[in-house]
């Protein structure tokens, strides 16, 4: 299964010499997998297999299926009921007989009530079971085109995606290249910061050298840049799979903001900080996209 966006919408047609029916399908964002159907009043019957046929190739989103019916005139066979017919008819030549009333019309009596009904539709099994199958089938249809819907939103997210991260990537080799990180220069810098709080006259300088060595490894960046590259690594293994991985990247969008973070909050140099900040605009960016998906 390739990569699903959970926004979509898909609609299917058809019909036989019983009915035309329409299937309207909208998907979009959720925490997990909800299916709400709307039937017509009378077709209670149909919520499971269509719940059964809409949950399959779906993992994540919230889905809203609509069923609209029309039922075909040629379908509705009308039901005359004679006897009660004949009564009225009787009735109504008395009246005009002996009391001078208008004489009966054919369509005036088809028109009293219970003497002509035109029911929704035929009530017998083979029938029911044929009007199923339509639905279901047209179900089918729509479920088909709602993924592929859901896949072509996918793969237009992926290459979004797949931007922030080679940016992430890009981001983090400047860091890495940074001249601010030699040695040399951090080992100066933090003179510069040490030697004011220092008595000149009794510098220690091998103490100095011990407090610079210290400061210089809490201030090194060098897990923080591997965890980067191996997430990196983690989100185009993902991205480029198939399936369901949402939840997968939205973990590895965590875990590229804290190590932006720990970027940031490490660094003793300006130009680390900015990558960093850089890095966490990105990492944003990504996140946001990465709730789109399945």
């Amino acid at each position: 299964m390739n990569l699903q966006s959970m926004t979509g919408f898909a609609r299917a047609h058809g019909e036989n010499d019983m009915a035309s029916v329409v299937w309207e399908l909208r998907s979009v964002n959720g925490r997990g997998l909800e299916v709400r159907l709307k039937l017509p009043q009378g077709y209670e019957r149909l919520e499971q297999p269509v719940r059964t046929i809409l949950l399959k190739p779906f993992a994540r989103g919230n889905i809203q299926a609509t069923l609209t019916i029309e039922r075909n005139s040629a379908a509705r066979r009308p039901v005359i009921d004679r006897q009660l017919l004949m009564e009225l008819a009787a009735v109504a030549r008395d009246l005009h007989e002996n009391h001078g009333a208008a004489p009966a019309t054919a369509d005036g009596l088809l028109n009293l009530r219970g003497v002509l009904e035109v029911p929704d539709h035929e009530e017998d099994e083979e029938a029911r079971q044929r009007f199923d199958s339509l639905v279901l089938s047209v179900l089918e249809e729509a479920t088909a085109a709602l993924v592929s819907a859901r896949q072509n939103e996918g793969a237009a997210l992926r290459d979004v995606l797949l931007g922030h991260v080679d940016t992430i990537e890009k981001l983090t080799l400047k860091a890495e290249s940074d001249p601010a990180r030699d040695p040399a220069n951090i080992r100066a810098r933090l003179e510069a910061q040490l030697q004011p709080l220092l008595d000149v006259s009794t510098l220690d300088e091998t103490r100095l050298y011990q407090e610079v060595a210290l400061l210089a490894t809490r201030a090194d960046i060098r897990e923080e840049l591997d965890r980067l590259l191996t997430h990196v690594g983690s989100a185009r293994a993902l991205l480029n799979g198939n399936g369901p991985v949402g939840r997968k990247l939205d973990f590895l969008a965590q875990e590229f903001n804290r190590e932006a973070n720990t970027l940031c909050s490490k660094s003793n140099a300006a130009s680390i900080t900015g990558i960093g900040l850089e890095l966490k605009v990105v990492v944003d960016q990504f996140r946001e996209q990465i709730q789109n998906l399945e």
